[in-house]
């Protein structure tokens, strides 16, 4: 089992409470980090059972690649108040937001948070205003896309959310 500590003999407890107290010191050291970091947030948008990826364009190493839309968490602004403002930015449309998928991710740029999303009544249709394209893509399909890497960690995520 990983982590699993074992001892031949007696329960060194002086060096159980150390190891304890270490790896305490570490969980709310990496919390820490995840409080402080920049919020990075992706939207799964979600409509008749299929998630919109965007095709990026930006920076070349990631150039060709999909995404969910999203962007940085601005100064006072909440999560939810930022997945809007980037689907408005960069799809043009308006979105309500439903709530988060799986959890916080560390990434380059911070703390990525997805948030899963609908399109609001009477909104326009998404279209690619930054992206080179977009597509809607199924459960089935979720797995075979080339997503960046930070969206392939929800992967799993996004087939549980879109199946029935």
């Amino acid at each position: 089992m990983v982590g699993e500590v074992r001892w031949s003999g007696p329960v060194p407890h002086g060096q159980v409470r150390r190891l304890l107290s270490a790896r305490a010191a570490a969980v709310t050291s990496a919390a820490e980090a995840l409080v402080a970091a920049r919020a990075v947030v992706a939207t799964a948008l979600v409509r008749d059972r299929s998630v919109l990826a965007a095709q990026r364009t930006r920076p070349p190493a990631l150039a060709g690649l999909w995404e969910l839309p999203g962007g940085r968490v601005e100064e006072g602004e909440s999560d939810a108040d930022a997945v809007v403002r980037e689907c408005r930015e960069e799809l043009g449309t308006e979105v309500v937001v439903d709530g988060r998928l799986a959890t916080d991710l560390r990434i380059d740029a911070g703390v990525l948070r997805v948030h899963t999303a609908h399109l609001a009544d009477g909104g326009p249709e998404p279209r690619a205003l930054e992206h080179s394209g977009l597509r809607w893509v199924t459960a089935a399909e979720v797995p075979g896309v080339d997503w960046v890497p930070a969206d392939r960690a929800v992967v799993a995520d996004l087939v549980d959310l879109l199946r029935p």
